[in-house]
């Protein structure tokens, strides 16, 4: 979710869906004051919701950033007939790995 989203899902009060697990954290005292300042330019979000959404926005973009590791298989090719090959970085490792925590949590 970019930025730009996340500004309009709070001015349009799009509320989350939650896991049952609580998490602690400790910002420190910069980022407490931003975070204070998104609650009051948004009156309808609260600073946890604000926190939250900043969080799923930074691991999206981390995601993205883990960079692609071709291997040796090819697994298809892409729309002008070149190889793709398989992608042997932390990429499908951490896939798997957050397949398996949504369960754990789902369940």
């Amino acid at each position: 979710m970019t930025s730009k989203a996340l500004l309009d899902a709070w001015a349009a009060e799009r509320a989350p869906v939650k896991t049952r697990e609580a998490y602690s954290i400790r910002l420190n005292n910069e980022d407490a004051a931003r975070v204070h300042a998104l609650a009051d330019l948004f009156p309808g979000v609260d600073a946890e919701r604000i926190i939250s959404d900043l969080l799923s926005a930074a691991l999206e973009q981390t995601e993205a950033a883990i960079p692609y590791v071709p291997g040796d298989k090819v697994i298809r090719e892409d729309d002008f007939g070149d190889p793709v090959y398989e992608d042997v970085g932390l990429t499908p490792r951490f896939r798997e790995l957050v397949k398996a925590h949504r369960k754990r949590l789902a369940d």
